[in-house]
């Protein structure tokens, strides 16, 4: 087992723009993900589980909602805080950061923001801590990028609603105690329904053999007539905005994690290249190895003040969704630039898992396609700038 040696590049003082508070919860996230994370996550997404031993600790470094309000068990934290921690998760594992996030943006949030406050007292507490976890059923087989044409349904029978259909690729599924699920009413209106597992008809069969987010436990959400009590409803807000507010809160959080990931590529090949000899000097004395170097450095510099200021604008309530977009969009699309050439610094080495790199490569293969494709992102922007949208 290797030791977590990691330090984190800030070429352009960046921690002069951070609270005392950001850099402290930041480094309580970073030395927890040291001592709790890197020494057992080679062996978990090798054996493609998730390390629920861990959840508890997610719960204490406030990586379970950590700008819900006090009141609800939250830490009541700003949105930097909320990035910084997601950063430092996933400079561990992205999979790992998936499960926080969902838990944080998809489950927590829209339960505060569109819930009722019994539905708040209820879940919220317990889900900050991890005694609840929770998963958000959005996608479904027939339905990725096009999420208002979703069939998962449900009616009114009176003194209860029946809820039908089925989601997939759903993080936390498999062992999540609610989920958050997004469903048509008979007048074709979206609406958020709590389940709560161990309702009939409801089942979460795990997704196997993936390459990517392997120590992430993935499932699908089957609903077969599942009788769901009125009181599970989330009443302050309907439509697909509703759903689509969760994901701004999500992708948010991933565009901080992925510099987290790419951090740690970054930082491997950096060290690497310092004592790796060949022709009988150090690999990082070479012209190309520098040019990959400080090329990384320069994206990951600049993907770092870019969600700084989304993260201000978050914090005074102005960032629109297309600048969420744009972020997430840039910087996983960076992470995953880095994490190829921090593989080829590394020659052989890079494809093991002695080294974190080729672990990260294959995760952000599906950060960059989860909660807004790379595509999809990319035409978020470009309707924006010209007004015009190009989805159909």
């Amino acid at each position: 087992m290797k030791p977590d040696l990691f330090q984190a590049p800030d070429y352009y003082n960046l921690d002069d723009l951070l609270s005392e508070e950001h850099k402290l919860v930041r480094e309580s996230a970073r030395a927890w993900v040291k001592r709790e994370v890197s020494p057992i996550i080679e062996e978990y997404a090798q054996k493609a589980e998730f390390p629920k031993q861990i959840i508890k600790g997610l719960g204490e470094i406030g990586g379970f909602g950590p700008y819900i309000p006090v009141e609800y068990g939250g830490a009541g934290l700003d949105q930097i805080s909320y990035g910084l921690i997601m950063q430092e998760i996933e400079r561990g594992d992205s999979g790992v950061r998936s499960t926080s996030s969902v838990q944080s943006s998809l489950v927590m949030y829209p339960i505060w923001k569109y819930g009722n406050e019994e539905q708040r007292m209820k879940y919220l507490p317990k889900l900050a801590t991890g005694e609840f976890m929770g998963c958000f059923g959005l996608t479904e087989p027939d339905h990725g990028s096009d999420p208002g044409s979703m069939i998962t349904n449900f009616k009114d029978m009176g003194d209860h609603y029946l809820l039908n259909g089925a989601k997939m690729w759903i993080s936390n599924a498999p062992f999540a105690d609610i989920a958050v699920v997004w469903a048509k009413n008979e007048e074709g209106r979206i609406h958020g329904l709590i389940v709560e597992r161990g309702m009939e008809g409801f089942t979460t069969p795990e997704t196997h053999n993936k390459w990517s987010l392997r120590a992430s436990s993935t499932g699908e959400l089957i609903f077969d007539n599942v009788k769901v009590p009125k009181e599970n409803l989330l009443p302050n807000k309907s439509g697909l905005g509703a759903p689509l507010g969760c994901l701004d809160s999500a992708r948010y959080g991933i565009a901080w994690g992925a510099i987290g990931a790419a951090m740690d590529c970054y930082d491997t090949a950096l060290r690497y290249a310092k004592e790796r000899i060949q022709f009988g000097k150090p690999i990082g004395g070479t012209q190309l190895q520098q040019k990959k170097l400080a090329e990384m450095i320069t994206e990951i510099t600049k993907a770092q003040l870019l969600t700084w200021r989304l993260g201000v604008l978050r914090n005074e309530g102005k960032a629109t969704t297309a600048q969420i977009s744009m972020a997430k969009r840039n910087n996983v699309d960076m992470a995953i630039h880095i994490a190829r050439e921090a593989r080829q610094m590394l020659g052989g080495m890079g494809i093991t898992g002695e080294y974190s790199i080729m672990r990260h490569m294959m995760n952000l293969e599906s950060v960059i396609t989860y909660e807004g494709t790379h595509d999809i992102h990319l035409l978020i922007t470009g309707m924006d700038v010209t007004g015009i949208p190009a989805f159909k």
